[in-house]
């Protein structure tokens, strides 16, 4: 778990190893229930095809605004060639808006760290 603060708003950035969507959907789950108070709580995966399933990557934004969560969390597994792995990213709204490319700074770099520490 790694935390970041951006303009009094609290970005809190979980990874996991998961081998299936269901492993997955189970993770993103379980961090939704510890932070049912947060604003938005976005994730992305990326599961290795199988004998049995197809490659999987999902990214989903949670309320902000298209491709300035989901798609940061998903670059962050992407960019480091990883697969099956999940990302989650928890927003606790600070009362300043951040605009398009502050969030996607600050979903990043949540992701990255949390990424970085699997």
């Amino acid at each position: 778990m790694f935390e970041i603060i951006e303009k009094k708003s609290r970005f809190i950035g979980y990874a996991a190893i998961v081998s299936t969507e269901l492993q997955a959907k189970e993770f993103i789950d379980s961090i939704k229930r510890e932070h049912k108070k947060a604003r938005h709580v976005a994730f992305a995966y990326i599961l290795s095809a199988t004998e049995t399933t197809p490659a999987t990557a999902r990214f989903n934004d949670d309320g902000e605004p298209k491709g300035s969560a989901g798609l940061p969390l998903f670059n962050a597994i992407s960019r480091r060639e990883l697969s099956n792995v999940a990302v989650v990213v928890v927003r606790y709204f600070g009362g300043t808006l951040l605009g398009k490319g502050g969030l996607i700074r600050a979903y990043g770099k949540a992701a990255g760290l949390a990424v970085q520490a699997i």
